[in-house]
């Protein structure tokens, strides 16, 4: 499957160390997955893409751009295709304005309702769907749903309106699949719906089967003396409602400081403008084991 990786933070922060020199960062990942990458930054509040069909591994302009991009908001994506065809068009993330998406999964038999689940997308927002992904159509069906209590070209969007929203999208989405995979051993064939929604100031991680962990301290910082952002609440256990000074969510673990935690089937996680956390159980079926 795909690889996920994103953050949120107080401070521009550069991404080289997570994408290319951490141990199992993003690039010796794309090893495994090899179809593609893109990196979604964002300066002035204004997003920018850059995607590939090369393998990031080998990608000269992943290694290059992972090295000067420094932002407060990241979200990169290291594609393993499942559905569409390869191509630049159905590379992650995908934009919509302020609104960035990623998704790691699989829409089990997407063919076969691919155009009836289209119809539940809006329809101003419909012909933006240009590739052949059942991400892109997810990323659109859950614009639409939020879209019903927000205004998409407002950026600092409550917590609230995105977790009713995804409640929303996974009552339609799910209407089609049925239950969505989360069990250990992994079924890259099956439903899953895992993704990182971002608009810049927010940011949004859903384990909808596919593992993703989350970051929100360290066990100690290493700037702790020189940092103008360090607060206690760097090297502490967050709870839900605290001001954080960084979201991290990531596929897989990536070692140093960060204190990493299991984002658990059905929870999404997320930051506001104001770095408030919260994580929110949402009402998802899952089945964990197939019948042989």
């Amino acid at each position: 499957m795909c690889r996920l990786f994103g953050f949120k933070s107080v401070l521009d922060s550069q991404v080289h160390r997570s994408l290319i020199q951490a141990d199992n960062a993003l690039a010796d990942q794309s090893m495994k997955h090899p179809d593609g990458w893109g990196v979604a930054y964002y300066r002035e509040n204004v997003p920018h893409l850059i995607k590939s069909t090369d393998r990031a591994f080998d990608d000269h302009i992943f290694h290059k751009v992972s090295g000067v991009v420094s932002s407060k908001t990241v979200l990169a994506h290291i594609r393993k295709a499942t559905q569409g065809i390869h191509s630049l068009i159905n590379s992650h993330p995908f934009q919509y304005g302020h609104w960035v998406f990623a998704h790691n999964g699989n829409l089990k038999d997407f063919d076969k309702y691919r155009a009836e689940l289209i119809k539940h997308v809006d329809s101003d927002l419909r012909p933006f769907i240009l590739g052949t992904t059942d991400s892109e159509v997810l990323f659109y069906l859950l614009l639409t749903q939020i879209k019903n209590n927000h205004p998409l070209s407002k950026p600092n969007v409550p917590a609230k309106i995105v977790n009713e929203a995804t409640q929303n999208f996974l009552n339609i989405l799910q209407s089609y699949t049925g239950e969505l995979y989360a069990g250990k051993v992994s079924r890259p064939e099956e439903s899953h719906a895992t993704f990182i929604l971002t608009t810049g100031s927010t940011m949004f991680g859903f384990n909808g089967g596919q593992h993703i962990k989350y970051s929100t301290y360290k066990s100690s910082c290493p700037d702790r003396g020189e940092c103008p952002f360090f607060q206690d609440n760097c090297e502490m256990k967050s709870n839900d409602g605290e001001k954080i000074n960084h979201l991290i969510l990531s596929s897989e673990k990536h070692e140093g400081e960060n204190i990493w935690t299991d984002l658990l089937p059905g929870q999404i996680v997320s930051v506001d403008e104001n770095m408030t956390y919260k994580k929110t159980m949402l009402s998802v079926k899952f089945i964990t084991q197939l019948s042989s």
